[in-house]
Formats: structure tokens, sequence, C-alpha cells
């Protein structure tokens, strides 16, 4: 069809190949997931350190997420202060799952 003032209006051009919305689709979900990993391991930083009532079923749910997410990473930094020793454990992974999500979401998108 042509267009007699110009070119196609936006909602009638084709974006190029169907993997690249594919491909830009699986990159927006490898991010998100990242994104909840981290987010998961902070907030329970923030919540031991702020000494939340462990007994909350919140609180527990928070907790078994960064246990899982961390299960990897767990005593890799023993040292005697409780606090420091948490942010590490828990902090470790949750900047790898950022850098590795981020990085991987940013190759698909370029793909």
């Amino acid at each position: 069809m042509s267009y007699p003032n110009g070119p196609a209006p936006a909602s009638h051009r084709q974006s190029g190949a169907p993997n690249e919305s594919a491909s830009k689709r699986t990159a927006l979900v490898v991010h998100t997931i990242a994104d909840i990993a981290a987010g998961f391991l902070v907030l329970w930083i923030v919540l031991s350190l702020l000494e939340a009532n462990q007994a909350n079923v919140f609180v527990q749910f928070v907790q078994d997420m960064a246990n899982w997410l961390a299960g990897w990473s767990q005593d890799i930094f023993t040292m005697e202060n409780e606090h420091i020793r948490l942010v590490l454990n828990y902090g470790l992974p949750a900047v790898l799952y950022l850098v590795v999500g981020h990085g991987i979401a940013a190759r698909l998108r370029r793909a």
C-alpha cells in the first residue's frame, strides 16, 4: 500500500525480523528475573539488619527465598561481625545476579 503523504504511519510499519522482538522479550524476562532475585536478597539484608520479627509470615518468606537464592554463597565470609557477614554473604549473590542477568539481557538485545 502506498501513502501519498510520505512513509507509512508507525502503526503500519513492520518492525524487523520476528526474532528481534522475541529476543527483546527474552532479554526483558532475564533482566526482570535478575532484578527480582537481587531484590529478595537486598530485602532480606534490610529486614535482618532492622531485626524484623522472624515469626512474621512475610519475613519468613523473604528469608526462605533469600536462603534459596544465596544457598551457594553461604559462609563464603566467616567474619566475627554478624552484620558484615550477613551483608557480604547475601550481597555478593545480589550483585552477581544483577551483573550476570543484565549482561545476558544486554547481549540478547544486541542479537
